[in-house]
Formats: C-alpha cells, sequence, structure tokens
C-alpha cells in the first residue's frame, strides 16, 4: 500500500515474536508457535491496514478484527499494546489470576478485543454476523478482517459460514489463513488434511490471494488486493511456519501449547534481537 512504512511493521512483528516468548514463559502456559506464525499478519493488520483509534476503540468508522484462531491471543495481546490500547505492563499478567489478558480474549474486559473466541471453527461465523450489521447500519466502508489457523479449517462451521458469505455477498469480509501444516497434534495433512485451501474457498465462491506470511511486502500487496475486491468475500493463503523466528520452535508441532522454560526463554529471546 503505498506510503506505508514496511520497516516499521516488520519492527513490530519482531517485538510481538518477544513479547509472545516472554508472555508465555512468564505465565508457564501458553500457545506460542501459532502466535509466533501469526506476528506479520497481525502486524501488517494494525500498523499497515486496518483503520481503528487506540485512544477510541469503539469508532464506529473502525475496521474490525475477529482473532477466530483465540488461542493465539498473545500476538493480539502484543498488537494492541504496541498500538496503545493499554500498557505494555499488563503483557507480563498474561493468564494470570485477575489479569485481563485470559488465555482466550474477552471481550469485556481488553480494550480493542470485538469479540470473545477461542472455540474453534466459530469466528468466521462472528465475523459474517458483524458483517451483517454494518450492512444494515449503512456504513459500506468498514471491514471485518478474520484471521483462523488451517487446523481449524476441519471444523465444519467454518465451511456453514463460507457458504452463507458468498450467499451474502459480504465484500466486507476478508478472511486470513494462517497456513503453517501444524496443529497441536500433528500435520493438517496427516491429522485432518485440508488440502488445498485456496481452491476450497474459491468452491464456496470467494476470491482467493495467495502470500507469503512472513513477508510484509507480500502481505500488504494481498491485502492490496483483498481492498479493491468488493463483490463477494476475500480469502487470503498465507503460507507461514509455526514457532517462526526460534529455531527449536520452528515447523514443531511440540510448541503449539507448550511454554518454554526460562533457560528456553533466554535462548529464544536472544535469537530474537
Amino acid at each position: 500500500m503505498t506510503g506505508t512504512d514496511t520497516e516499521a511493521i516488520a519492527a513490530h512483528a519482531r517485538q510481538m515474536r518477544r513479547d509472545i516468548v516472554q508472555m508465555v514463559a512468564d505465565a508457564g502456559s501458553g500457545h506460542p508457535g501459532g502466535s509466533l506464525s501469526a506476528a506479520e499478519i497481525v502486524s501488517t493488520l494494525y500498523f499497515g491496514v486496518m483503520r481503528h483509534r487506540p485512544d477510541d476503540p469503539a469508532w464506529e468508522g473502525r475496521d474490525r478484527f475477529v482473532l477466530s484462531k483465540g488461542h493465539a491471543a498473545p500476538v493480539l495481546y502484543s498488537a494492541l499494546a504496541e498500538a496503545g490500547y493499554f500498557g505494555r505492563e499488563q503483557l507480563s499478567t498474561l493468564r494470570k489470576l485477575g489479569s485481563m489478558l485470559q488465555g482466550h480474549p474477552d471481550m469485556r474486559k481488553v480494550p480493542g478485543v470485538e469479540v470473545s473466541t477461542g472455540s474453534l471453527g466459530q469466528g468466521l461465523a462472528l465475523a459474517n454476523g458483524l458483517a451483517l450489521a454494518l450492512r444494515l447500519q449503512g456504513n459500506t466502508d468498514s471491514r471485518v478482517y478474520c484471521l483462523l489457523g488451517d487446523g481449524e479449517l476441519q471444523e465444519g462451521e467454518v465451511w456453514e459460514s463460507a457458504m452463507l458469505s458468498a450467499h451474502y455477498d459480504l465484500g466486507n469480509v476478508i478472511a486470513i489463513i494462517d497456513r503453517n501444516g501444524l496443529q497441536i497434534d500433528g500435520p493438517t495433512s496427516e491429522v485432518m488434511d485440508v488440502s488445498e485451501v485456496g481452491d476450497k474457498f474459491s468452491a464456496f465462491g470467494w476470491f482467493v490471494i495467495g502470500c507469503d506470511g512472513h513477508d510484509v511486502d507480500s502481505l500488504l500487496d494481498a491485502f492490496e488486493k483483498a481492498s479493491r475486491h468488493t463483490d463477494g468475500p476475500v480469502a487470503i493463503v498465507a503460507q507461514t511456519m509455526k514457532g517462526k523466528g526460534v529455531s527449536f520452535m520452528e515447523n514443531n508441532c511440540d510448541w503449539h501449547g507448550r511454554a518454554p522454560s526460562a533457560d528456553e526463554c533466554a535462548t529464544a529471546l536472544g535469537e530474537l534481537e
């Protein structure tokens, strides 16, 4: 997108990776792998694409973001803190008693969280609801971005929602697939093969765009193309790597939901400097 500071977006993504590792280590639990794989996607959205106001989270003209893969909450919390929705000191309270930063995003507690998510498969249905509500309100400018995991596509509700998006010509819905190929207990190809994701969305009536989910320029180009397509929903299939940025977490499903030890955290942060 013209005039977008790609270096700044990449810098935010690097900080978000450090935050993710430190947050999950401090909590002693959480989901680092799928949070790390989505760092550039979420950074590009919050710092290069979406219209939003941290000082006015309920601004009616804002774009909406739905983290359908709600277990990747650390990447969203870090982005919100980086953007100024709340103080960075809150990040160290992840998953702790009384913290607003629960293991899955809670819209009632966290400024900037549009919907509470975590039960996989439901995010796209929620995005459709938001999009339809915007239409009824006469808001033709705001878009709804929904980030899904590729393992999540094994849920039937995703495809029911995909049918609805196309049926109602929801041109303000943009789904992003974090296509890292792994889920909690192995490769998606072995657990339940989701195969050619782009072809599936295309068959359901979506306009499909592929991109490198770790390259900011590629992501910006994909979002630019998506913004120009208003005749029905758009699916961006972003090729990513689970655990991206930390050598011993990369492409390793063991780090889907495991917290690093103090030594592992120090090693990871050293790699992320």
